[in-house]
């Protein structure tokens, strides 16, 4: 375990609430959060992973400042490996910083994002994918995206890694093997070896990278746009969709004048999901500036919703839109069925090809389930996996995959050219290295600094 002083944060949000707490950790912990607890126990004798009863004093003034719960985490039994004490106290901005100033005041330093995490990393407890998989974890907007995190942090992905890895290096071996001991003429041999194993490793990365999209969608979720002429049901779809009344429904057409965004979970999937102004030609001045911002959005989208009046002739201005969706995830709604019917899914799969076509009425409440089902099919394709699937969804690691992916196939083709034995190795082990900053085996400090950064002070 490696040296470091002794670091404290506030790890619970800041705010009113029932507790608040102040995690220490390092060295000199213990000693530190003793000499401003007032109790019964003294912490430096107390057993590892116990609760003790008491009251956080001013040692200036032995003024009680709060009356709290402290938990004794001694090392290498804890998060960060180190000694680590948390001081449970009532929630509150004031009483919670009070608390932490009293802490630095005895000794401690004031923690860096992410830091607590950092030295759970470098001490060896967590790798790196595990670690970036924390702020996953606490950002999750959805329970399968929670689920996702929690399998990274379990090391899921790690294990796959470290496997392709061992596979890699006994790779390695084997070549050293026969580049040492020529006269047993075995290169054939040995060559084979590194097309039958090379190919099953570049087949486990490429299953790997398949996961990819699910991860991604579940970690990320999808930008989804809501777009469509006035009138035709937009903010309707919105209020549905989130089971609010996020948005303004009226029988006036270009009610809705601005973009409105609304997060929301369709079977586990977050979508950022947006409601845009009619898209027509207007002279209204604010209007237009929406139609704007509404095309704009139609660019950026992961997703459109496509939303016609069902009761309503295609029109130009409809044809105009259905042209500019193409190539994009798309889902034409075709609302108000509720009205005798003016067009039909034929007629508009005749004009864009390939997008699917839902049948609604937002006003009776029809066709919801349908709508959920078609975003989960296109983006969930063949569902997810069970709880000992390993999914990849930082784009780090898709990045280092592709390239550790591309790598071992130059190996596979090199042996297969008849290339010496010691180019191919050379190839394997760029594989292998590859592969290690997945995990944390060989980066650099500016890289950690980065990733780390991204954290919250208390983790």
């Amino acid at each position: 375990m490696l040296e470091f002083d002794t670091i404290a944060a506030i790890a619970t949000a800041l705010g009113e609430g029932s507790v608040g707490i102040v995690r220490v950790s390092g060295p000199d912990s213990i000693q530190i959060v003793d000499k401003i607890f007032q109790s019964k126990t003294n912490l430096e004798e107390a057993k590892t992973h116990t609760l003790h009863y008491g009251y956080i004093i001013d040692p200036k003034t032995q003024e009680r400042v709060d009356e709290v719960l402290v938990a004794l985490m001694r090392s290498p039994r804890s998060y960060t490996t180190e000694d680590v004490v948390e001081i449970h106290c009532h929630g509150g901005i004031v009483v919670v910083q009070r608390v932490l100033q009293l802490v630095l005041i005895a000794g401690a330093r004031l923690a860096e994002p992410g830091e607590f995490t950092k030295r759970a990393f470098l001490n060896g407890r967590i790798d790196l994918s595990q670690a970036e998989a924390v702020i996953d974890l606490i950002r999750s907007k959805t329970d399968e995206s929670m689920k996702l995190a929690l399998k990274q942090v379990e090391g899921r992905l790690s294990d796959k890694i470290r496997t392709l890895r061992h596979t890699m290096i006994e790779l390695l071996a084997h070549i050293e093997v026969t580049i040492d001991y020529p006269e047993h003429d075995v290169e054939d041999v040995a060559v084979r070896r590194i097309i039958k194993v090379g190919s099953e490793a570049v087949d486990e990365i490429h299953r790997l990278l398949e996961t990819a999209r699910t991860g991604r969608v579940l970690r990320e979720g999808i930008r989804t746009v809501i777009i469509g002429k006035p009138n035709v049901g937009k903010s309707s779809l919105l209020n549905a969709l989130s089971r609010t009344e996020r948005a303004i429904v009226t029988d006036i057409p270009g009610t809705t004048r601005d973009i409105l965004e609304e997060q929301i979970s369709i079977r586990g999937i977050p979508l950022q999901i947006i409601d845009t102004a009619g898209i027509r030609e207007t002279q209204d001045v604010v209007e237009r500036i929406g139609v704007e911002r509404s095309r704009s959005a139609l660019e950026e989208a992961d997703l459109v919703l496509f939303m016609l009046d069902a009761s309503r002739e295609l029109t130009d201005t409809d044809r105009e839109l259905l042209t500019k969706v193409q190539g994009k995830p798309t889902i034409i709604i075709l609302n108000k069925l509720d009205l005798p019917r003016a067009i039909r899914a034929e007629d508009i799969t005749n004009v864009v090809s390939g997008a699917a076509v839902v049948e609604m009425s937002v006003k009776e409440g029809k066709g919801i389930e349908e709508l959920e089902n078609e975003v989960a099919r296109l983006f969930l394709e063949g569902g997810i996996e069970g709880k000992e699937a390993a999914y990849v969804s930082n784009a780090r690691h898709i990045s280092l995959l592709e390239k550790a992916k591309r790598q071992m196939e130059e190996a596979i083709h090199s042996a297969e050219a008849g290339m010496t034995l010691d180019l191919v190795a050379v190839e394997i082990r760029d594989a292998w290295e590859t592969l290690g900053e997945v995990i944390g085996e060989a980066v650099g400090e500016d890289l950690l600094d980065q990733i780390f950064s991204q954290f919250c002070l208390g983790k």
